[in-house]
């Protein structure tokens, strides 16, 4: 299985998609949404794509990829809507080193508006783009001919996976700014948020797709939760401490919303007093500067919060590595699954 192959099959049947779409546009502005969602999904990792694909071939899948490269593409076209929405939720600024969508929609707004009205206008028009690429991605799910018995599979996995990015979207939003030393309850966010959304369920689907049965998807499972877990621990990680020019954001965002985060539990749970009211004081404030910044990221060096995450993301990724082991896979498919596990924990961006 080539990665890279697998990337441009999936690259051409959005960027098709796209074209189709402004070609039938009958309107300049839907022409005009088209070509700003074509933008932001093209540049992807196209992470779950290549999931969906491996975990597909892991089981045998073979012949004909038209309906895999649909359905991998529609969980390319989905992430959009996430990351969209997301964005507008954390009041980010930058994504991928550009504005995000509704900072571009603000910027696009007449200059002479009433103050607020243009970020007002911002957020309500990204809502709406990210509506329609979650309107799309069902359009993609169905357009690659599925058999009915691949679609009775499949389509209960979608949504199960849509569901759950909702509750964990709703469980990071609902802790938001209350700062706690309970660390299961951050990883219960990272299960529903990342591990199964980013890891497991495009695996299951792509497995689906070829006919896994029970076993290979509890295997599937084996790998993915704990890559899952160390993949949004990593992710902690760059939003504090990740080059800007390379992650594409802020390392202050995440402080400056007080994101409730594994690395944050573990230094209020070993903090003295004296740094607990250090980090209390800081983490949430919406103006939080880099001088501020430094001062959390001194007490996360302190505590030993920053080295206890790197272990948990080793020892996660170990556990993924040591499923593997014992899978059904085919060795292609572990052989990729296993230079996932290693990129997936020890990126930069």
């Amino acid at each position: 299985m080539d990665v890279h192959e697998v990337r441009a099959a999936v690259d051409t049947v959005l960027d098709d998609f796209f074209t189709a779409k402004g070609i039938a546009a009958g309107q300049s502005e839907l022409r005009g949404l088209t070509e700003m969602l074509r933008t932001f999904t093209a540049e992807g990792k196209r992470l779950r794509p290549l999931l969906c694909a491996v975990g597909w071939r892991a089981v045998g899948g073979a012949g004909d990829r038209d309906a895999l490269l649909y359905v991998a593409a529609c969980l390319e076209l989905f992430h959009s809507f996430a990351l969209i929405h997301d964005d507008v939720m954390d009041r980010s600024a930058t994504r991928r080193g550009r504005p995000t969508v509704h900072r571009a929609f603000a910027e696009r707004h007449p200059a002479t508006a009433a103050p607020g009205r243009c970020e007002r206008f911002g957020e309500n028009a990204a809502i709406l783009l990210g509506d329609l690429a979650l309107v799309w991605s069902d359009e993609l799910l169905l357009a690659g001919d599925m058999t009915r018995s691949q679609a009775l599979a499949v389509m209960p996995l979608v949504a199960e996976m849509r569901t759950e990015l909702m509750l964990g979207q709703y469980l990071d939003l609902r802790a938001t700014g209350e700062m706690t030393a309970d660390v299961e309850a951050t990883l219960q966010v990272n299960r529903f948020k990342t591990a199964k959304y980013t890891i497991e369920r495009p695996l299951h689907i792509g497995a689906a797709l070829a006919g896994a049965d029970e076993g290979a998807m509890d295997a599937f499972s084996r790998y993915a939760l704990p890559l899952g877990e160390a993949f949004q621990l990593r992710d902690d990680l760059l939003g504090v401490y990740g080059d800007p020019q390379v992650t594409g954001k802020s390392r202050l965002d995440d402080l400056r919303e007080g994101k409730r985060t594994t690395l944050l539990a573990l230094a209020l749970r070993a903090a003295d007093p004296r740094q607990a009211a250090r980090l209390r004081a800081l983490v949430g404030q919406p103006d939080l500067d880099e001088e501020g910044g430094e001062a959390i990221r001194s007490v996360l060096a302190a505590t030993g919060a920053r080295q206890a995450v790197e272990r948990m993301i080793e020892d996660r990724r170990e556990q993924a590595l040591r499923a593997l082991e014992a899978s059904p896979f085919t060795p292609e498919a572990i052989r990729v699954l296993a230079d996932i596990a290693v990129t997936a924990t020890v990126r930069n961006s």
